[in-house]
């Protein structure tokens, strides 16, 4: 079983996103974890956008990376270009680390439909998703 690990700067957007698409699309193939260098709680758009997807990220939790330093990851994938730049070194000796800056929906300045702003995020990350599973479960 593949061991991901997913992360953002404050586990309550972006990473929760990609948390939900990656165990929906990992058909128990992959235990997944999401984390940030920081937690700022679960981000209430993010859980209904995904809930408009079908998805329920309701019960996810936000989580700081220090609690999974023990975990072998196969792979470690940030989010976000401040985790990308700012994360703690993760020892593991065989992950593949993968880098996707998505925009951070709750951050859109003067926004005019932050629903709109939320589901472009959500569908962004559920369209690398799918092609992460297609490349490399497929």
């Amino acid at each position: 079983m593949k061991n991901i690990l997913i992360l953002c700067t404050g586990n309550s957007c972006r990473s929760q996103i990609a948390h939900g698409y990656f165990k929906l699309f990992s058909n128990n193939r992959a235990n997944i974890f999401s984390a940030g260098i920081e937690t700022h709680g679960l981000n209430k758009n993010a859980v209904e956008t995904m809930k408009r997807d079908g998805v329920d990220i309701s019960n996810h939790t936000s989580n700081l990376v220090s609690e999974y330093l023990d975990i072998e990851f196969d792979y470690i994938i940030t989010v976000c270009d401040h985790a990308n730049e700012n994360c703690p070194y993760i020892p593991s000796k065989k992950a593949e680390r993968i880098h996707k800056n998505f925009t951070d929906p709750s951050k859109i300045v003067n926004s005019i439909d932050s629903n709109k702003d939320f589901d472009l995020c959500r569908n962004q990350i559920k369209k690398f998703t799918q092609n992460f599973y297609n490349k490399n479960f497929g």
